[in-house]
C-alpha cells in the first residue's frame, strides 16, 4: 500500500511540474518564477525579422523599405541555414549570418539545365537570354526558369533557384517574437 501511494504522489507530483511549465534541464525555479525564453526565438513562435540580403558584396534583397517578414520557426517557410541562425534570439537581437549553397537555395545542378523545344512556348513569348519564365507541367505544377540559350529550334532552360550556388550574407535584426 506504501508503494502505491509513493507512485501516485510522484505521478502528482510530476502532473504539477507539468502544469507549471516545467521541462528537465531547465529548474522548476524558472518555470514558476514564468517561463523564461518564451520571447526567445524558437519551435512555433511567429518571428518578425527586418534583413538586409548580400551576395558578393552586393545588395540582393532587403526588407527595410518594406514590412518585416514575418515566418513561423520551425515550418520550414525560411531557408534551413537562416533558421537555424535565428533560433534562441531575441526581439532587438541583431546578427550577420554566412549562409552556405547547402544550407541556402541549394548547389546547382547541370542536370536542372534542359533543352525544350521552341514549340513547346507560347509563339509570342518573346525569348532572351536571362529572362525568367514559370513553366507548367501537364499536371499543372509551375517552375520558375531562365532562359540560358535561345537555338534555332530549341530553347536551353535553366531550373536552378536563382541564387542556387551562392553563399548567402545576411545581416538581420529580430523585430518581435510571439
Amino acid at each position: 500500500m506504501g508503494k502505491r501511494i509513493f507512485v501516485f504522489l510522484i505521478l502528482v507530483i510530476a502532473g504539477i511540474m507539468v502544469a507549471l511549465g516545467f521541462t528537465p534541464g531547465r529548474g522548476l525555479m524558472s518555470a514558476v518564477a514564468g517561463e523564461k525564453g518564451s520571447d526567445m526565438v524558437g519551435a512555433g513562435k511567429k518571428v518578425s525579422i527586418d534583413y538586409v540580403l548580400t551576395i558578393d558584396g552586393q545588395k540582393i534583397d532587403s526588407s527595410k523599405q518594406g514590412e518585416p517578414l514575418e515566418y513561423t520557426q520551425g515550418r520550414g517557410q525560411l531557408i534551413p541555414g537562416l533558421e537555424k541562425e535565428l533560433e534562441g534570439m531575441k526581439a532587438g537581437d541583431k546578427k550577420s549570418v554566412n549562409v552556405s549553397p547547402e544550407e541556402g537555395y541549394g548547389v546547382r545542378n547541370e542536370e536542372a539545365i534542359k533543352e525544350i523545344p521552341r514549340s513547346d512556348l507560347p509563339a509570342n513569348l518573346p525569348l532572351e537570354p536571362g529572362k525568367m519564365l514559370r513553366v507548367s507541367t501537364p499536371e499543372g505544377q509551375s517552375f520558375p526558369a531562365v532562359i540560358k540559350e535561345v537555338k534555332k529550334d530549341s530553347v536551353v532552360l535553366d531550373f536552378n533557384h536563382p541564387l542556387a550556388g551562392k553563399e548567402l550574407h545576411f545581416d538581420v535584426t529580430v523585430v518581435s517574437v510571439q
